[in-house]
């Protein structure tokens, strides 16, 4: 618990003035942070089997290309650029034919590959995107994601008796989950009417949150599924007590895709 503790006081005196100063700073925090996860992403499956090293930079090069080749135009509208993306799908799938080896390269692997790198980088582009916009909405979506976190696990420590789904986490119960997110809910509706926008109407605020959380929770309960999977228990050991990139962001990553859905209708 004290090198959690110690962990998060670390990273939030780091986090807090990236956010803060927005621009050029978070979206070069965010890319790192974009590399790591997917450098994560692909270690937990190298548990089992190893990629081939050429395609493990590919990825991280086309990783790289869709973060910076994402442009935001004057609505504020994200484009990626077409191109990389077919590039992309070619450089990562044509090679099963090239090394014609499923020991070595297969459609399982070039699957995995493409979809951490969408993943990956359409979740810290449209992060870009929302700090841009400004730094509310940023700050709401994280609000979402940490109290219903922090309030899941002590609500389910308090009074959790029935488990969400076992087989993939353990110790996440329906009360937690409840919990969770009734209280984040009704915190982020809170700042939204009070911060963002006050002229907001109250119930769709409150739906939309209610929303956001639960997605984050499945987005936690998603990457749960893939460290047991894998069978380990983090993703890394990056950050002591609490894991790697991934343990800590599995929720907002689901929360930032989740947002891009209705954002230009609250």
């Amino acid at each position: 618990m004290k090198a959690r503790v110690i962990t998060a006081t670390v990273l939030a005196l780091i986090a807090i003035p990236v956010f803060i100063f927005g621009g050029f700073w978070f979206k070069l925090a965010f890319y790192f942070v974009s590399l790591q996860g997917l450098r994560e992403y692909i270690n937990v499956r190298e548990k089992r089997k190893e990629f081939p090293n050429v395609m493990k930079l590919i990825s991280y090069i086309c990783l790289t290309l869709l973060y910076f080749g994402g442009v935001i135009n004057k609505d504020l509208i994200i484009n990626f650029d077409f191109r990389i993306v077919t590039g992309l799908l070619l450089i990562l799938f044509l090679p099963i034919i090239l090394y014609n080896d499923k020991n070595k390269y297969n459609i399982n692997d070039s699957s995995y590959l493409f979809g951490g790198v969408m993943l990956i980088s359409s979740s810290m582009i449209l992060a870009n995107l929302y700090r841009t916009i400004g730094l509310r909405i940023i700050t709401y979506l994280f609000i979402i994601t940490i109290l219903t976190d922090v309030f899941a696990l002590f609500t389910g420590m308090l009074i959790g008796r029935h488990k969400l789904i076992e087989n993939v986490s353990p110790k996440k119960t329906w009360e937690g989950f409840i919990g969770g997110a009734l209280i984040s809910t009704f915190s982020a509706t809170v700042f939204y009417i009070t911060v963002i926008n006050t002229n907001a109407s109250l119930l769709v605020i409150i739906l939309f949150t209610l929303f956001l959380s639960i997605v984050g929770q499945f987005g936690d309960l998603f990457f749960s599924a893939v460290k047991r999977y894998y069978k380990v228990k983090d993703f890394s050991n990056i950050m002591p007590g609490h894991g790697g990139i991934l343990d800590r962001l599995d929720s907002i990553i689901f929360v930032i895709l989740a947002y891009s859905l209705f954002m230009n209708i609250i």
